[in-house]
């Protein structure tokens, strides 16, 4: 089942992605599937001119973040794998949808995208065992990192370096029976590939890093948890359009833009 975000002009609304005769189709749904059953209106709207998708979820909390997950990537930074998990926190003002720009900061002259796989919480999660990781997580969607390099490496912590507005970007929707062991983790910069992994190389794998995250914060319905990035991360400027993809699930992009 996928899960998509949208807006046809008005509020927000929540369908079903659907597949036919080499179409797409949202099948709307009445309410947020976060906190009500799945309850089709009938209504069904082809995706295409006048349906906008937004990010399929804006954490009503956080979005929890793991660096240096990919020993690859950690190299490529200059730095040793991680013994446990590296935590950072993005705000939900970070978040943007498919296709909303990513506006350059002010303060940074060295912004870098970083394609990964998210993880959705379904429903409220403490001091979970990696067992039963499974069964909180509603489902998988992209998220780009996006990190200003020079505040990062200047401020000691990571807050204003990858929380600023625009900097997670998330979508195109939420698919709940994803198989995340292998897949492909890629980035595209103005069609040109630059990250190419595959989960299989996590350094923590997705059940325990539920558990880990547990272990500390209470995760609610909404939390996003970015699962890290692969080798091949680098600078973006305006003009450009990243796309991240992850297979089986499909391909977020966004064009870069520095307000004047």
């Amino acid at each position: 089942m996928r899960i998509a975000r949208f807006t046809t002009g008005e509020d927000p609304r929540y369908a079903l992605v659907q597949e036919e005769a080499g179409k797409t189709y949202l099948a709307v749904l009445n309410g947020d599937p976060l906190y009500m059953p799945v309850l089709p209106t009938g209504e069904r709207i082809e995706l295409g001119d006048g349906v906008r998708l937004l990010a399929p979820v804006i954490p009503r909390s956080k979005v929890v973040a793991v660096g240096r997950n990919y020993a690859a990537h950690a190299a490529e930074m200059g730095n040793d794998v991680p013994t446990s998990p590296l935590i950072f926190f993005k705000p939900n003002t970070s978040v943007v949808g498919p296709d909303d720009p990513i506006v350059l900061p002010d303060f940074s002259e060295e912004v870098s995208y970083e394609a990964e796989l998210a993880v959705v919480i379904g429903r409220m999660a403490k001091d979970v065992s990696p067992e039963h990781a499974a069964s909180y997580i509603l489902g998988y969607t992209i998220a780009n990192d996006v990190t200003a390099r020079d505040a990062q490496r200047t401020d000691g912590q990571w807050a204003r370096a990858k929380g600023f507005d625009s900097s997670c970007p998330l979508g195109p929707w939420i698919d709940t029976d994803l198989d995340i062991e292998d897949v492909a983790v890629r980035s595209r910069v103005n069609g040109e590939t630059r990250q190419d992994g595959r989960t299989r190389d996590m350094i923590f794998d997705i059940p325990y890093l539920v558990s880990y995250i547990s272990e500390a914060f209470t995760l609610l319905p909404g939390d996003v948890i970015l699962t890290g990035t692969p080798a091949g991360v680098g600078r973006i400027e305006a003009g450009d359009r990243v796309e991240c993809e992850v297979e089986g699930l499909g391909v977020l992009a966004n064009p870069v833009v520095r307000r004047n």
